[in-house]
């Protein structure tokens, strides 16, 4: 049933994307043949598609994971930047270092920045109850904030004075310099090419969050706060540590996606590099249905959408925009449908809930 439900999500954007280019004037045959053709037509956009799919098989995850725990970690933006910073803040320090050394703690950097701002929603949720949706969609912001001082260039007109990681050659550019060679992940193919060993990584991190969630004690007691909390209440299972501890481990699969993108491709930080690459992992968790390997091949779709826009525009006219038309199309389509289970599943729980407290009250 969830194979169904995501393969009529996809045709339905599909067809919806269709219409649209239609409307528009263009030749949808030459807009996905050119889409195709770029994204896999030849070893340079097979490459592209790659090289994407590492950071939203991360966010995806993320999310994922969280979901997992009854939790909708809308942070991943943030916690990708954070982890970008992380890991450059490492990175572009120590020269000096070995390579196994150096590049092995700028990762680590990198997922503990995204790990502790990930756990941040997770501690005021148990602590006060306040709902993650808010305090992660604050923390975005937050953290936008954050990572552009740490690179901002300064301005001669005040006294402001420029940030921390800010590159003093590059002039009024708010990026950091460029991370040393030591802490930089190596090429699996190097230019023009450009296929890093963070896609092995990213699989690595799949191949983990699925042993975690199908086969530890800690992933039950995850799966089964989610799903049944009062039930896990009554097993004496620590819900309140469960959450907050899940919405860490979610933080530093993003932060490790920001220090993938920041030691395997941009080799700097600047604000713009993230994109939406935190969001894109909300749709890639839903259209996965949550479970790694869905999430590995919604990942690759995306990753090609992506990588096969700018030869698609170039073929046949068409914005490359559309194709994020098309991917908050499949959002629509997967989200509508799960959102409605989700709604209605926390409706029963809560009046399952105050009828077991009546009756406790009785």
């Amino acid at each position: 049933m969830a194979a169904l439900q995501t393969a009529l999500a996809l045709l339905g954007a599909v067809l919806l994307g269709v219409v649209l280019m239609a409307v528009l004037g263009h030749n949808p045959w030459e807009a996905f043949t050119g889409l195709i053709a770029g994204s896999a037509g030849t070893a340079r956009g097979l490459a592209a598609t790659v090289r994407k799919t590492s950071p939203f098989v991360l966010t995806g995850l993320s999310v994922a994971l969280a979901m997992k725990a009854g939790l909708f970690n809308i942070g991943t933006a943030g916690q990708f930047l954070m982890g970008s910073v992380g890991a450059v803040w490492v990175g572009i320090q120590f020269e000096g270092l070995p390579v196994w050394f150096h590049l092995p703690l700028a990762v680590a950097m990198g997922i503990g920045f995204g790990c502790a701002w990930g756990a941040i929603p997770g501690w005021l949720k148990v602590s006060t109850g306040a709902h993650e949706v808010i305090t992660t969609i604050m923390l975005n912001h937050v953290a936008t904030l954050f990572t552009g001082w740490t690179v901002f260039a300064g301005s001669t007109l005040s006294t402001t004075r420029p940030g921390p990681l800010w590159d003093s050659t590059a002039g009024p550019v708010s990026a950091s310099t460029d991370v040393l060679a030591s802490a930089r992940i190596p090429w699996i193919f190097g230019p023009p090419l450009r296929i890093h060993w963070g896609i092995a990584l990213a699989l690595l991190a799949a191949l983990l969050v699925w042993w975690l969630m199908e086969r530890t004690r800690f992933g039950f007691e995850l799966k089964t706060v989610g799903a049944k909390p009062l039930a896990a209440r009554y097993a004496g299972m620590r819900s309140g540590w469960t959450t907050v501890l899940t919405m860490t481990w979610a933080g530093g699969l993003a932060g490790l996606a920001g220090a993938i993108e920041t030691l395997g491709v941009n080799h700097k930080f600047a604000p713009e590099f993230g994109g939406g690459v935190g969001f894109e992992g909300i749709t890639i968790a839903l259209l996965g249905q949550g479970h790694p390997l869905g999430i590995v091949l919604a990942s690759l779709l995306f990753a090609a959408l992506d990588a096969g826009a700018p030869k698609m525009q170039f073929d046949s006219g068409v914005p490359s925009d559309i194709i994020q038309v098309i991917q908050t199309l499949i959002l629509i389509f997967v989200a509508v449908p799960a959102l409605a289970t989700w709604l209605l599943d926390r409706m029963s729980r809560t009046q399952h809930v105050s009828a077991v407290a009546a009756s406790l009250r009785i």
